[in-house]
């Protein structure tokens, strides 16, 4: 089945990395067709479940969102995308866009966006952002060189989310040197995203 055409104003994404630790965690959207990254913090349940789909291993017991995709199936209904629509006091707003089979009977569904983005790697359907999120929030820009993208991917594997919120706050790129006082005061504004997410 062929996706729907995003309206104008909205950006196709993909997940570019997910970086986490014990309490908290941060997925890296980047845009298919441009430089920036927008990085939403999420809960460390979500991120896994977001990363045990995309690493192929399936779960030997169904996992929430593997019973939503179960659901949604049964009823005779697909996801043919999810959109991060907008951002409020540091809340993020998402839809998930089910429609019958031939994309018909379109329903919106609000979702959290950890919630939208592991839905959407379970049928594979494409995420959009809208152009008034980049708009309203701080964003990375993707490397350019292939060995700024290897480093650039090995620097964000080793970085503490509470060091990302502390770089993205300074506006440097994971990888730049960092004040240990300043991420220790920012990580606590991150908590309060991971919650909202």
């Amino acid at each position: 089945m062929k996706p729907e055409t995003p309206p104008a104003g909205e950006v196709e994404v993909r997940i570019y990395s997910i970086a986490t630790s014990l309490t908290e965690s941060i997925i890296f959207l980047d845009e298919i067709e441009g430089s920036r990254i927008l990085p939403i913090w999420i809960g460390p349940m979500e991120a896994q479940a977001i990363a045990i789909r995309l690493s192929g291993y399936p779960s030997p017991r169904p996992m929430t969102h593997d019973l939503l995709f179960s659901v949604i199936k049964t009823l005779g209904l697909t996801v043919n995308r999810v959109t991060i629509t907008d951002i409020v006091e540091n809340t993020y707003y998402s839809h998930l866009h089910l429609a019958d089979p031939g994309g018909g009977n379109l329903r919106l569904v609000d979702a959290r966006p950890s919630d939208a983005v592991a839905v959407a790697v379970r049928f594979g359907c494409p995420i959009y952002i809208s152009e008034q999120v980049f708009e309203k929030t701080q964003v990375l820009s993707k490397p350019i060189t292939e060995d700024e993208v290897v480093k650039f991917k090995h620097d964000l594997k080793n970085l503490k989310p509470n060091d990302i919120i502390g770089q993205l706050i300074n506006g440097k790129m994971p990888g730049a040197d960092m004040q240990e006082e300043d991420d220790e005061e920012e990580g606590e504004e991150g908590e309060e995203d991971d919650e909202q997410a």
